[in-house]
């Protein structure tokens, strides 16, 4: 189906551009007024503040040689201009404390067509929790 391509594009352009450490490449798939529920706080990104380049590339520099994400096998809901992308993302790479991450988070991406392009309007990624009262996410679970 043609929609779902496009919309795997617009996910995968968003992922090669996380991976080429782009920051603008990364917020160039986004709508002005997103609204983004990331992993860490706070509860809601919003507009400009999910777009921030500088956030965004001072993120990067956490990383030693940069950070892949990558969303396996995404399940799709198309209804008209209305789309909804979901399913687990890998990420991968090395903090530059040395710290190795290679965790699998739950990731939600809603999109919408405007002007013929689909962009994304909202995106959810979340880790479980630890339901023993620590508060704990737990982030070394595997598909």
């Amino acid at each position: 189906m043609m929609s779902e391509k496009e919309i795997l594009a617009v996910i995968r352009a968003q992922e090669e551009a996380t991976a080429n450490g782009d920051a603008r490449a990364t917020i160039g798939v986004m709508d002005a007024d997103v609204v983004v529920f990331d992993l860490p706080p706070p509860l809601a990104y919003r507009g400009e503040q999910a777009r921030d380049v500088e956030g965004i590339n001072a993120w990067f520099a956490t990383w030693r040689n940069g950070v892949t994400l990558h969303m396996a096998d995404p399940q799709f809901i198309i209804d008209g201009d209305l789309a909804v992308a979901f399913g687990l993302s890998r990420m991968t790479g090395m903090k530059t404390d040395g710290t190795n991450v290679d965790s699998w988070s739950r990731r939600t991406i809603v999109l919408r067509r405007i002007g013929g392009s689909w962009k994304i309007v909202h995106e959810h990624a979340s880790f479980p929790m630890a339901m023993d009262g620590s508060g704990r996410a737990v982030t070394d679970l595997l598909p």
